[in-house]
Order: structure tokens, then C-alpha cells, then sequence
């Protein structure tokens, strides 16, 4: 018997179906992590690759999928605000380190702006495809809004946004550790200034204080970033 094709389009169109396969993935990837230690197996790269499987395997549009779990999206701005209950548990050790906290930010702000426009440039990149790379080291709305307002392309760096995390979350913890750099407040300012969200969520796997000042990392990179990409790109005469 054939399946009423009415009757799978409000069901791909419904939240429980699509959540509930989300959460399994999600899980499963989180197992599968846990249980092999691999650092290549990180569950948010497996479930992308999962969940962009099914819905080609499925035809499924990725505008149905959105709609359909835009709750996830909701969470994820209270899910942002928890990251501060972490912090405010060592305001004390953030105190200490105003100044080298400050530095690393301003350094890491702008050598992942530069660094990025820069090979993107030796490369040939067009310049909406430069401005769209500008903004790619911080978390995704925020870099969204910030490739739409200077001309570059939302879609293109939110691709570049999930890329860059994602390679933090992969690497991230293997570079600190070949430099020997062991303070856990050290750690995760650096992986949230460099790679956003998703090294964030990879930081908190490590312990509870890396997690809470890679938090902080994201937040203020956003900040400055989103304060710093219009001058620079328009001292680079990139901007329309």
C-alpha cells in the first residue's frame, strides 16, 4: 500500500516528528562520543551529517525541518543566558584576570577577522564572499546580522559560522594541550573566542570552568566583533 502523500506532508510539517528525530540522533551521537573518545565523532558534527541524510534520503526541504523544530531555535536563547550562572559562581577568578582577559580579546577578535579576509583574498574570493568570511568566529545570529548589514551573505556565513565550530570542537582541546596550556579559564576563553557556541558546548565536556569562560569568550567576541568588522572593512574598502 502506498502512503497518502497528503498524509506525510503535515506529518514532515509537524514538530513531534522532527524533534523526536533530532533528540535520537542528538543522543545517539552523544553515546557515540562518550563510548569511542574520539575527538573526530563530535556529536554535533555527527548529527549535521545524520540529519542532512535524512532529509535528502526523505526529500524533506530544509524550510519544513526549520519551521518544525523552531523550538530547539527558542532554547537557545535561555540555553545562552545559563552560561552565565557558571561564571557567576567565579566572579572572583574573573576579577583577576580583567587585564589578560581584555588582551586575548582585542588579539583574538582581530587576527580571526584578518586572518580570514586575508586568505580569502590570496585566494581570490569575491568581495561579498570576503565579507561574508569577516564575521565567521562568532556565534551564528549574531554573525548573520553582521554579513547582512556590511553586504555579505547570511547563508554563505552561517556555513562558515557551523564550519569554524565545529573545527574548534574538533581540535581545539588537542592544540591547547600540545601548547601546555593547562589553566581551565585560559582554555576556555581562548576556544570560546575562537570558535563560538559550538566549542563552547565541547568546553563544558572538558569541566565545569573551562565551559564558563569559553561562554564568556563567545559573548564578548560577539560584542566586539559586531562593534570592530564595519571599520575594518571599511578601511579595507570592502564594504559597498
Amino acid at each position: 500500500m502506498q502512503p497518502d502523500p497528503q498524509a506525510w506532508s503535515a506529518l514532515i510539517r509537524g514538530p513531534l516528528l522532527w524533534l523526536t528525530v533530532t533528540l535520537l540522533i542528538y543522543l545517539t551521537a552523544q553515546w557515540l562520543h562518550t563510548a569511542t573518545r574520539s575527538t573526530w565523532l563530535n556529536p554535533v558534527l555527527v548529527s549535521i551529517v545524520a540529519m542532512g541524510f535524512i532529509l535528502t534520503l526523505t526529500h524533506t526541504p530544509y524550510v519544513d525541518y526549520a519551521e518544525a523544530t523552531r523550538f530547539i531555535h527558542f532554547m537557545l536563547g535561555p540555553a545562552t543566558v545559563a552560561l552565565a550562572v557558571p561564571l557567576y559562581h567565579r566572579v572572583s577568578r574573573l576579577s583577576t584576570l580583567l587585564g589578560p582577559i581584555t588582551v586575548a580579546l582585542v588579539f583574538g577578535a582581530l587576527v580571526a577577522i584578518v586572518s580570514a579576509v586575508g586568505l580569502g583574498k590570496l585566494l581570490g574570493a569575491s568581495d561579498p564572499t570576503l565579507l561574508s568570511l569577516a564575521p565567521k568566529s562568532v556565534t551564528t545570529p549574531i554573525a548573520m546580522g553582521i554579513a547582512e548589514k556590511i553586504g555579505g551573505q547570511p547563508s554563505l556565513t552561517a556555513v562558515l559560522v557551523i564550519l569554524t565550530g565545529i573545527v574548534g570542537a574538533v581540535g581545539g582541546k588537542a592544540i591547547l594541550d600540545a601548547l601546555h596550556i593547562e589553566d581551565p579559564a585560559v582554555r576556555g576563553f581562548a576556544i570560546g573566542v575562537a570558535s563560538h557556541g559550538i566549542g563552547t558546548a565541547r568546553a563544558f565536556q572538558m569541566d565545569e570552568e573551562t565551559g564558563a569562560f569559553s561562554g564568556l569568550g563567545m559573548g564578548l567576541n560577539g560584542i566586539l566583533t559586531a562593534i570592530i568588522i564595519p571599520v575594518l572593512m571599511d578601511l579595507l574598502n570592502l564594504v559597498p
